[in-house]
């Protein structure tokens, strides 16, 4: 029970059973559903006490000045509660666990196809995810977690990126070890954490940032070149999800729709010839519009696998 994946170097853990999802895993063990690879944000009000505002109401005439006290006075409970209340409603209640030997990195075999970029994504705060991992379009996400135990639980938590998928029971997160430590108020109450195995949360969708690294383009080791061509986008940012990828020729424009095979991973067979263009579908995130983004930079006409290309944008 519990085993985390196949590999005899994950040891048993001793809290409920935690199942991470690769190609090989757990794949004849009963109820255990395998992955398959290669194959509100918090309103913060500004309080309109200011002492300009005031002398301003003073020098206009003494009604004013009460008409504006007792707006402020009313208006400012008000505000407080529409804040507090619009920042307890952005959070999900829920539980994580973790998967072992991640102390320092995530798993370099995740759903999410990231490889080795996976592991130290984020400074190795990752999380394989059940549900929001939703068929790949959740990779590359951020969210804040942060357990409720106060006798352990830092306020803020940790923010942590998607790389995997998996279950265990009913936790939409299964964490590393080291994103799992992070949300203990010390490292003595992270290592209390660890000991409990399976802690309630609470966890809200926040924007990634990675400052002063633009989103890039990993041509995947699989691709054949001019035949075949396959590639993960990196250092996704904001908080929109990447729903489309075309491949356009840069000279006559013509386009193709690349299929998502799994996880991050676009793939084309037969992809248009000459430097490539590549336009990217974003989700509505809190805007509810759909945004085509073009990156600066084009894929190379003669890219190659493996290769790391830089798309000259953050988001």
């Amino acid at each position: 029970r519990g085993i985390v994946s196949g590999n005899p170097k994950y040891p048993l853990p001793e809290f409920p059973p935690i199942r991470l999802f690769s190609p090989s895993r757990a794949a004849s063990r009963p109820g255990c559903r395998c992955g398959r690879r290669h194959h509100r944000r918090c309103i913060s009000v500004p309080l309109p006490l200011q002492s300009e505002s005031l002398s301003l109401s003073l020098s206009i005439h003494p009604m004013a000045l009460l008409s504006s006290q007792t707006f402020l006075l009313f208006s400012i409970p008000l505000l407080l509660c529409h804040t507090l209340a619009t920042a307890s409603s952005t959070f999900t209640a829920s539980s994580a666990a973790y998967y072992p030997n991640s102390e320092q990195e995530g798993t370099t075999d995740g759903d999410c196809g990231y490889g080795s970029f996976g592991a130290t994504l984020n400074g190795g705060d990752v999380s394989a995810a059940s549900n929001l991992y939703r068929n790949g379009v959740g990779c590359g996400a951020c969210y804040q977690v942060k357990c409720t135990n106060s006798n352990y639980c830092s306020d803020n938590g940790v923010t942590v990126v998607i790389t995997d998928s998996g279950d265990s029971g009913n936790s939409d997160f299964i964490l590393s070890e080291r994103a799992f430590v992070g949300m203990g108020q010390t490292a003595d109450a992270g290592a209390s954490l660890l000991a409990l195995g399976v802690v309630n949360i609470e966890y809200t969708r926040v924007s990634c940032s990675y400052p002063n690294q633009n989103m890039t383009i990993k041509i995947d080791e699989n691709s054949t070149y001019p035949t075949y061509l396959a590639f993960l986008i990196e250092y996704q940012q904001g908080n929109q999800d990447i729903i489309n990828v075309q491949l356009c020729e840069t000279v006559n424009l013509t386009c193709k729709l690349l299929d998502r095979t799994h996880g991050a991973v676009w793939t084309v067979v037969s992809p248009p010839t000459g430097p490539l263009s590549v336009r990217m579908l974003l989700s509505g995130g809190e805007e509810g519009d759909e945004t085509w983004v073009v990156p600066v930079n084009n894929i190379p006409q003669n890219w190659t696998a493996g290769a790391v290309y830089d798309t000259g944008i953050q988001s």
